[in-house]
């Protein structure tokens, strides 16, 4: 192998890092205590309380958020993706070291400068001669330890020398898998495909139909760091923003950046309209240049928006299996039905598995992630790092709120008692149904008559995940009830009534989660949840976040069962929230009728 093809490696040794520190007394006015099992404790009631968390938020997963005192851990991918975003391990170790009470574990340093160096040791190039795909590194008891793992041995076709492997062009995602869970993941400068190409522009900086649009700042930072100038480095990753920031526009930003032929995946076939409906307002692409391939249409065009839904879509009597067979899916075809050079995933937090399956057969082409979250409540957030990409961007929701891009949002949980013929039901009941006779406490609805009449004047959601409980509700006020039974165009016709003020309230079940944008909700109150979902919780919010015309406060209402497992479900589903800096107000049942609502 020539040593134009070799990326030079220097381990920075550890005792450098450690003479640049400077020796750590006990500070008891500091917010963190750092343990050596890598996990954080972060006092709440600390004036560095707000450097402190958003610090961590960008190197450490968040595990629990009571009251007083939040605990983070720090784990490789957490640090992986802070090294694909360009963060230092010097940054982290200082910062640390400066919000501390104690003097840091020596292990947390070794290990934060350790996993974040890690990160890209190994790469995936082409060979300048051949093409082949070569998996290198600088250091050759590196290259002989990978050579013995089992995990990557049958992606291995030949030894090229010391410092090369020779691997396997098809398997190139699956390399990138096995090499995450070795410990080394690997950078992929391997290059992708162009995609056929598309012209069209972004309608910047102009007054189209009365609405002047123009790309912000973070936007155009994001695009940037996903495209990276067009190098190596460029063209897989995963962007993370608020709901509300505009994440469609920053796919589009990257569409227009590329020019090129483009497959767009959604969660929701309403989604997928949202998607075309952007486009056609904000690029001068038209409606013959793009497709819908959903339940109702198979369309494919230049730009062609699908959803998770319908490219997993089985041949009936495909039996489900632990081995994916892209055969039982026919929609996979999607995939290779025209020259993409360029694939998005929307909402990628909700990436069901077999798309991953077929996504590792895609590593050639372009990838772009859009979420609120990288969190995943099946915890494969390992294989978005894989064969997405890693984290490229992200900005903190109080960061964008401070600026205005963001609304301003009041967190409230409301506790509230089971009566006591529905306790007596709860206790007795099976433990699989303990969390729908909590979740549909009857006395919610006594609650919501309280909360309704204080947002009387407001535009009101009220979401839940049970449909008997939201047809009561619907009995009991008359308000329009959106579920995944209301066809498209009754769901368009509703929400475009609540858009332009003819209707108010709206009752919305678990399709509200995602993708329904309404600029002028500013109340949410949530009745019921998905168990302890994080995402739900975020993307709940994320429905009020849209900048309001009239610079209002957002209000989100949790109404939980008080000593329950809707209360345990409930802490949990805080994590992210409170990660991104929202404080929750907790109120009980009979305190809510002196309640009154922040105005700001």
């Amino acid at each position: 192998m020539s040593d134009e093809c070799r990326v030079p490696y220097s381990p920075t040794p550890f005792l450098s890092y450690s003479l640049s520190l400077k020796k750590t007394m006990y500070n008891p006015q500091n917010p963190l205590i750092v343990q050596g099992d890598n996990t954080i404790l972060l006092e709440v009631d600390n004036e560095r309380f707000v450097e402190a968390r958003d610090l961590l938020a960008r190197f450490a997963e968040l595990e629990k958020s009571p009251e007083y005192i939040h605990t983070y851990r720090i784990s490789p991918l957490s640090l992986w993706n802070a090294a694909a975003s360009g963060m230092m391990a010097m940054a982290i170790v200082n910062g640390l070291q400066d919000l501390a009470k104690y003097p840091l574990p020596d292990n947390v340093r070794r290990d934060v400068v350790e996993y974040m160096e890690r990160y890209g040791r190994v790469k995936l190039i082409r060979s300048p001669e051949t093409n082949d795909l070569l998996l290198v590194a600088d250091d050759e008891t590196l290259i002989t330890e990978l050579k013995r793992q089992k995990q990557l041995a049958p992606y291995i076709l030949s030894t090229i020398d010391k410092f090369t492997l020779r691997v396997d062009e098809s398997q190139r995602g699956h390399i990138k898998q096995a090499l995450v869970i070795i410990g080394y993941p690997a950078e992929d400068l391997a290059g992708y495909v162009t995609g056929e190409e598309l012209e069209f522009t972004l309608r910047d900086l102009l007054v189209h139909n009365d609405k002047p649009f123009q790309l912000r700042d973070y936007q155009t930072k994001a695009a940037d760091a996903f495209y990276a100038g067009g190098t190596e480095r460029g063209g897989s990753g995963v962007i993370v923003l608020p709901c509300g920031a505009g994440k469609t526009v920053v796919g589009m930003a990257a569409m227009n950046t590329l020019q090129t032929n483009t497959l767009i995946l959604t969660p929701s076939t309403v989604a997928a309209r949202q998607w075309i409906d952007e486009l056609l307002d904000k690029t001068t692409l038209t409606a013959d240049q793009i497709g819908e391939y959903t339940g109702s249409r198979k369309e494919i065009k230049p730009v062609t928006i699908s959803t998770y839904q319908t490219l997993t879509y089985r041949k009936r009597g495909a039996k489900k299996k632990s081995q994916i067979n892209p055969e039982d899916f026919p929609h996979f075809s999607l995939f290779n039905d025209r020259d993409w050079g360029l694939i998005i995933y929307d909402e990628v937090h909700l990436l069901p598995a077999p798309v991953f399956r077929a996504t590792a057969e895609l590593q050639a082409r372009r990838r772009l992630g859009l979420t609120a979250t990288l969190v995943r409540e099946d915890e494969l957030e390992e294989d978005v790092f894989s064969l997405i990409g890693p984290k490229k961007y992200d900005v903190p929701w109080r960061e964008l709120e401070k600026e205005g891009w963001i609304a301003t949002a009041s967190v409230t949980e409301v506790r509230i008692p089971l009566p006591v013929e529905t306790r007596i039901e709860y206790a007795t009941a099976e433990e699989k149904d303990k969390a729908r006779i909590a979740a549909t406490n009857p006395d919610k609805l006594r609650v919501l008559d309280q909360l309704l009449a204080k947002h009387h004047s407001d535009y009101c959601l009220i979401i839940g995940m049970y449909i008997d409980q939201l047809q009561e509700i619907q009995d009991r006020y008359g308000f329009p009830l959106i579920t995944g039974k209301t066809s498209i165009k009754e769901r368009r016709k509703l929400l475009q009534a609540f858009r332009e003020g003819e209707v108010k309230n709206l009752i919305i079940s678990k399709v509200g989660n995602f993708a329904i944008d309404l600029p002028e909700a500013n109340v949410m109150m949530q009745v019921s949840g998905m168990f302890g979902s994080r995402q739900e919780e975020a993307q709940r919010l994320g429905r009020l976040l849209r900048p309001k015309k009239e610079d209002t406060l957002a209000h989100f209402y949790s109404l939980v069962s008080k000593d329950t497992k809707d209360q345990e479900f409930a802490a949990n589903r805080q994590r992210f929230l409170t990660e991104q800096g929202y404080r929750y107000n907790i109120l009980y049942a009979d305190e809510v009728a002196n309640f009154e609502p922040p105005e700001r």
